[in-house]
């Protein structure tokens, strides 16, 4: 004891002579040391025979945060040479269960309600937002109907009459836009892209009159909601930060602003006079005999606007960036659009996109490098134990399913990576739907599809509902670009964009320019 207290005494001294500021230094760096400490003893010395391995990392709370972050397949696919298809990482201080291959994607993507919550994860990001009383913030079997109700209304019809409308917008976009003023130039493809892609989605699936709104204040509206989707929103969205106070403003402002459109048609009579979403919203009626309230259409059709407006913009800001890495390949498209459509290039139509098979392809390979969302999660609500492990997943971790790792996979795909379109001229076509097992979530038979390698839009009963209309609105922006324009890299030399992961959608990093030339340019 004499030893300690001789010692407790002089550091008691040193310590009195100290400032307050130095004090608190030494205290904080020390606690962190000894967090860092106590947290590799655990992670060596007190591993759970019956939980998957964990990620070793030196920082709690932090976890695998940061690389998980920077590069999703990247680390997945480190950690997986490491421990196998199945580990556990610390995001964000919560730990959570990577699966990864087709048995993962079916494991968590099918799994069973009572086991697995996708509201306990995604709606404190969404819900402010999209707005309340809709997709994660109600109950699932209203988020089934609500579901239903917008695939019921993306009929043949409604698509059909999508094609001419999508096609418009991109004409008049090319003819006005400044980007694409002179004969040959470069343009910014993120902005320009994400421009095109917006408008055409606002005049068909939204309706004219969101579309005579988009204006800069509009535009402006949606870049402040848009700003509700960073990452730190998971862990404080209910934060007073000037992005959030902004998003606020503007989700109040966008749901006004469709509720005096749905009034408006109301108040006109209530008569359909287009195929859009709107009008199909305020027909539909709940199960117990409710009609959708006009916050919620209004609070529906802000999340059609920003969930369809990220995956779009995404991919076809790749399908541009790539096609101008293969100008070969932009002439494939003008001459079968020549060859199938005939060569005086008539109008697109529904039906003549669906001849069109580079032009589907091209969409399909970029889908499968550059999925617009990498990572799946669900809360865990029972303890689940995985077929052929000794392993039981317990209520204290969420579960991660990546579709992408298969599609990026080497066992299902020859050089994964490499940018081919042509990979699908011999790939088999896939089964026939009526072959495959379906089940009805509450919004119409789906096949439950977790078997392929390839599910850009998810499956099981949160599988994206709108993969119809992106195939449409994706196919007619690449047809109708295809006849303005060939592409180029304007520096041979520069490398291909990186991907942005940092936000809940992917999407190319920075800013990257691609050179064009008007086809009537040369004339």
């Amino acid at each position: 004891m004499g030893l300690f207290k001789s010692f407790l005494d002089i550091f008691c001294e040193h310590c009195s002579t100290q400032s307050i500021y130095t004090l608190a230094g030494v205290g904080a760096l020390s606690f962190i040391a000894l967090s860092v400490v106590i947290n590799v003893l655990s992670q060596l010395f007190f591993k759970k025979a019956h939980e998957p391995p964990v990620v070793f990392h030196w920082f709690p709370f932090v976890g695998s945060t940061i690389s998980y972050g920077m590069d999703p397949y990247t680390f997945f696919n480190q950690a997986r040479a490491k421990y196998g298809d199945i580990f556990t990482f610390v995001l964000l201080g919560k730990k959570t269960t990577v699966y990864l291959g087709t048995k993962g994607n079916e494991f968590i993507l099918n799994g069973k309600l009572r086991d697995v919550c996708a509201e306990e994860v995604y709606s404190p990001l969404t819900t402010p937002v999209f707005g309340t009383d809709v997709v994660y913030d109600c109950p699932n079997s209203k988020l089934m109907e609500q579901k239903k109700f917008v695939k019921y209304g993306l009929t043949s019809e409604a698509l059909r009459s999508y094609v001419p409308l999508i096609t418009n917008e991109v004409d008049n976009f090319v003819k006005t836009s400044p980007a694409f003023h002179d004969p040959k130039g470069t343009f910014n493809v993120s902005k320009v892209i994400a421009e095109i892609t917006i408008y055409t989605a606002s005049r068909s699936l939204q309706g004219k009159e969101v579309r005579d709104r988009f204006d800069a204040t509009f535009a402006e509206m949606y870049h402040d909601l848009d700003k509700g989707f960073a990452p730190i929103n998971f862990m404080l969205p209910w934060a007073p930060l000037p992005h959030n106070r902004k998003r606020d403003a503007a989700q109040k402002k966008l749901t006004e602003t469709y509720m005096d459109i749905i009034k408006a048609r109301r108040a006109a009579g209530g008569e359909k006079d287009s195929e859009d979403m709107v009008w199909n919203l305020m027909s539909c009626t709940y199960k117990n005999g409710t009609p959708i309230p006009d916050s919620e259409i209004a609070h529906m059709m802000i999340a059609l606007l920003m969930a369809g407006q990220h995956s779009s913009s995404s991919t076809a800001a790749w399908i541009v960036l790539r096609l101008a890495t293969c100008p070969e390949l932009i002439e494939e498209l003008y001459e079968e659009q020549k060859r199938v459509l005939g060569s005086d290039l008539p109008e697109l139509t529904h039906e003549s996109l669906q001849k069109l098979d580079l032009h589907s392809k091209i969409i399909k390979e970029t889908l499968r490098i550059h999925a617009p969302i990498h990572s799946i999660i669900r809360a865990v609500k029972n303890p689940m134990p995985v077929e052929g492990t000794n392993y039981v997943i317990p209520t204290t971790h969420n579960v991660l399913s990546s579709p992408g790792v298969t599609a990026r996979s080497e066992e299902f795909f020859p050089q994964p990576l490499k940018w081919n379109p042509h990979r699908w001229d011999e790939v088999e076509p896939p089964k026939d739907e009526d072959d495959e097992e379906k089940i009805d979530y509450g919004y119409g038979l789906v096949t439950k599809g977790t078997n392929s390698p390839y599910l850009p839009f998810g499956a099981g009963r949160h599988r994206c509902i709108g993969e119809q209309f992106a195939y449409v609105q994706l196919a007619t922006i690449l047809a109708a670009l295809v006849r303005h324009f060939k592409f180029s890299i304007p520096d041979n030399s520069a490398p291909f964009p990186e991907t942005d992961y940092s936000s809940l959608f992917s999407k190319p990093m920075g800013t990257s320019f691609v050179q064009y030339e008007k086809r009537e340019a040369k004339a």
